[in-house]
């Protein structure tokens, strides 16, 4: 017992002294290098007003909402995007953000907003061309929430100062479907 004492010891000892030796000096920070994938996401930085089309499916009207994002750059690496919109009488706001990890070879992100409990979490990639991102995640099934399919955001940049959004979801026929559509217009460029 006083073998494991005295052990616990000496190395809670080695590591004050070694915290002490770093306290006194500055700390080092290595900031990930920005990549042409980080480069493209700058360009959805910005204050954007939105068109939103909503498709509710069979035998509803589709819906149309008018709103507002303001997309920032976190060091160069991430956008956050926080919208705004109020859609069938509903104000709902939102949280995205997007970023691409080197190690996957891949745009990774997530989505949250006020009127549903669910996380979007995105994995995706950017075309040839440099104009379109397409987003995967997996979410709630409009059909049976208690199962899950499959979903894509694809943003497409229209010229500098617009893009599209158009969001697609995987049926049980194993066909892709789009049911929303948001038009931005970007209104001021912000860093």
């Amino acid at each position: 017992m006083k073998l494991i004492t005295l052990t616990a010891l000496l190395a809670l000892s080695v590591g004050a002294y070694a915290l002490q030796e770093t306290a006194n000096q500055d700390p080092v920070v290595h900031a990930a290098s920005q990549t042409q994938e980080h480069a493209w996401l700058q360009k959805l930085v910005g204050e954007w007003t939105t068109v939103v089309e909503a498709n509710m499916g069979p035998g509803f009207e589709p819906m149309r909402a008018v709103g507002a994002e303001h997309m920032r750059s976190i060091g160069g690496l991430w956008v956050l995007g926080e919208g705004s919109m109020t859609i069938g009488g509903t104000t709902m706001t939102s949280l995205l953000t997007i970023g691409y990890d080197p190690s996957k070879g891949a745009f990774v992100g997530s989505w949250v907003d006020s009127v549903q409990t669910h996380m979007w979490t995105y994995v995706g990639k950017l075309d040839e061309a440099h104009t379109t991102l397409t987003l995967e995640a997996e979410g709630p099934d409009f059909s049976d929430p208690s199962k899950t399919t499959q979903y894509r955001d694809v943003i497409e940049l229209k010229g500098e100062d617009k893009k599209v959004m158009t969001s697609w979801v995987l049926g049980a026929d194993g066909n892709w479907t789009s049911f929303m559509s948001a038009e931005y217009t970007r209104t001021a460029k912000v860093k």
